[in-house]
């Protein structure tokens, strides 16, 4: 995440030759799917706990969103 960013302070300065910002923008594309990917993942494996009807429940992270329930 930390090179991503770097990439894109260095794109925004505008003081990058052209050719070096299409390598940074590969590579900042190439950065943000694996970020993408990993946030997907972790996503996943992470649980929720929401209380319906009194009861404490666990629910698999983005189900409540799924169903527009609000995330307290």
């Amino acid at each position: 995440m930390e090179k991503l960013e770097t990439i894109v302070a260095k794109l925004e300065s505008g003081d990058v030759p052209l050719e070096e910002a299409i390598e940074l923008f590969q590579e900042g594309m190439r950065l943000s799917r694996i970020c993408s990917q990993k946030l997907e993942t972790v996503e996943r494996k992470i649980e929720m706990l929401l209380e319906e009807d009194g009861q404490t429940v666990k629910k698999p992270f983005g189900a409540a969103l799924d169903k527009g329930d609000p995330v307290e």
